[in-house]
């Protein structure tokens, strides 16, 4: 059932209208919610919610709880493939939880976080941007990784990175709603303006699979969940470009990579010389890599996560 839980005009005979799929079956109590399309340059999530409402549509038996599909938290963006809400200039998630008596989009965040509270669990979908691949991952605050560790290892996906509390940001959706007391993962993969199925279908299997083990789901068992590796032994290393230039790399997304091995060059194409020799400083798992060529001092061009952190 598509209910509308937003409906605002907009000054030319236009609506803001944000709409969620409600799947229901059975008599469980349970609630799960599938969110995306907060930035609207992230489509990664279109493929999930299409996904996972066809297989619920097709073996709806075997569901007993609800789940609830939001494709478009910020729908103006999506259809203009924006990252942030057009006209008003602002990112979405930098304006939760809302206020009641706020602006257009600021009541808009109040009522998104208001539909959402209470659930199970709320699954906030999200990729990377133009420049970047990320593989499936989820990211945790410290605050709440004792609570969601065990969520997220069911989701089938690669990594899971513990953010430190300090580098969290207040205003996003997961923040608060996890400071309501409704337990939300950010899942994050790919890159921006694509989809690809590969992940999207590996996060549905997950997500039915955290279905089966809350016993909101009573299909068969799947196979292959993916066990991630957990950031909390270890070290999240940042690689920068030292030159402008053009990237040209040398191993693929998702690698394990090892100490010194060249994971990308910088090189000017007028003179034909090579800037800059980019190595691994660590061994590890290679979870970021710029697929963008162009690239300009300064700009991110790996992340590797370490167990053993070199000193």
């Amino acid at each position: 059932m598509i209910k509308t839980i937003i409906s605002e005009g907009l000054p030319v005979d236009e609506q803001l209208i944000i709409r969620k799929n409600t799947i229901q079956h059975g008599n469980g109590t349970k609630r799960i919610c599938i969110v995306t399309g907060t930035h609207g340059d992230e489509l990664e999530g279109q493929y999930v919610c299409f996904e996972l409402i066809r297989r619920l549509n097709e073996s709806i038996e075997h569901l007993n709880g609800t789940v609830e599909v939001y494709p478009a938290l910020n729908p103006l963006g999506v259809d203009s493939v924006s990252r942030g809400i057009p006209t008003f200039d602002l990112d979405m998630n930098r304006i939760f939880p809302g206020d009641p008596n706020g602006h257009l989009i600021e009541y808009t965040a109040f009522k998104i976080v208001e539909d959402l509270k209470g659930a199970d669990m709320v699954i906030d979908i999200h990729a990377s941007n133009i420049f970047l691949r990320e593989m499936p991952q989820a990211r945790i605050n410290v605050q709440t990784s004792r609570k969601l560790i065990p969520f997220a290892k069911m989701l089938n996906i690669d990594f899971i990175w513990i953010h430190d509390a300090a580098t969290v940001l207040e205003a996003t959706l997961a923040y608060s709603l996890n400071a309501l007391k409704t337990p939300t993962i950010v899942v994050e993969m790919g890159i921006g303006m694509r989809i690809t199925r590969t992940y999207g279908n590996r996060l549905v299997d997950g997500i039915f699979n955290m279905m089966r083990k809350m016993d909101m789901w009573h299909g068969a068992a799947l196979k292959n969940i993916s066990k991630p590796t957990v950031s909390t032994k270890g070290e999240v290393h940042f690689l920068n470009a030292e030159f402008s230039g053009i990237i040209i790399p040398s191993v693929s997304h998702s690698d394990i990579v090892k100490k010194g091995d060249l994971l990308c060059q910088i090189v000017d194409s007028y003179q034909g010389v090579i800037l800059q020799n980019v190595f691994s400083p660590v061994d590890g798992l290679l979870f970021t890599l710029r697929t963008y060529p162009v690239v300009y001092e300064g700009s991110l061009l790996a992340r590797i996560y370490s167990e053993t952190t070199e000193k």
